[in-house]
């Protein structure tokens, strides 16, 4: 009985000394070191994330970091190669119908929030071309694998959080939900932090929903940086983006000064 006495002392005592991470960590696989930390840190926070990692829906993306280095934006530097890329006449030859079926939201959201219809048109086509892109992989999958690989994990782990608080609170189950590799999600594409503050309505995929939340989005850094041209950029800070985003505009003005 003293044997057991002390044993169970001594590991009290190097528990005390070491810390329990450490001994996890050391007992664990070294490529499984990430799940231990974010367990942990969710764990001080009284969020339980070990079921998503159990689930046979997380995946890790491989190389995500390289889809951030050759995105279009840093790899393109000329408009026409950008507009090849981003498919822009195909945008612009579904403005008019876009146009006709939302006409009345965009009027309203341009009343509420003074950014013009024609700029949200803009928005909305450059991002999922007026809702035809969902996105192809999970916020949480895409933010663990940016933490994994280093890759703007500051960033990563703080989106995580915004976005296990947004699920939470409307009781959606995460690996559900469909991003672009970024975690950005929606037919507006905004980033958990943004979802937290400017998304108007819980439905993603109602597009009312997301020509609202374009115009509050655009509204509140327009008065911050004082034009909407720069609240673009915050957007998307990419030259080429802004571009994008005011030709459909611009395009956009044909169709609707004809009704």
């Amino acid at each position: 009985m003293k044997q057991v006495g002390v044993k169970k002392g001594i590991f009290a005592f190097l528990l005390f000394i070491f810390g329990w991470n450490t001994l996890t960590n050391a007992a664990s696989n070294p490529d499984e070191e990430y799940k231990v930390k974010l367990i942990e840190h969710f764990d001080k926070k009284g969020v339980d994330i070990r079921p998503y990692f159990e689930d046979s829906r997380f995946k890790l993306i491989n190389g995500i970091t390289k889809k951030f280095t050759r995105s279009a934006e840093v790899k393109i530097d000329s408009f026409e190669k950008y507009q090849k890329v981003l498919g822009y006449d195909n945008k612009k030859n579904k403005i008019a119908s876009f146009y006709q079926t939302h006409k009345e939201d965009l009027a309203n959201a341009e009343k509420e929030y003074g950014i013009p219809k024609e700029v949200i048109i803009g928005i909305l086509g450059v991002e999922s071309e007026f809702g035809k892109y969902e996105g192809k992989y999970n916020p949480f999958n895409a933010y663990v694998s940016m933490i994994k690989e280093g890759h703007r994990a500051k960033f990563a782990l703080a989106q995580l959080e915004e976005l296990i608080e947004w699920a939470g609170k409307r009781e959606v189950d995460i690996l559900s939900l469909k991003s672009s590799y970024a975690g950005a999600m929606s037919y507006a594409q905004f980033i958990p932090w943004s979802l937290n503050r400017w998304f108007v309505g819980d439905d993603l995929y109602n597009m009312s929903n997301n020509i609202y939340s374009v115009g509050k989005y655009l509204a509140h850094f327009k008065e911050i940086t004082g034009s909407v041209e720069d609240a673009i950029l915050r957007y998307n800070n990419s030259g080429l983006y802004q571009q994008a985003v005011l030709g459909l505009a611009e395009d956009a003005k044909e169709v609707t000064k004809k009704s």
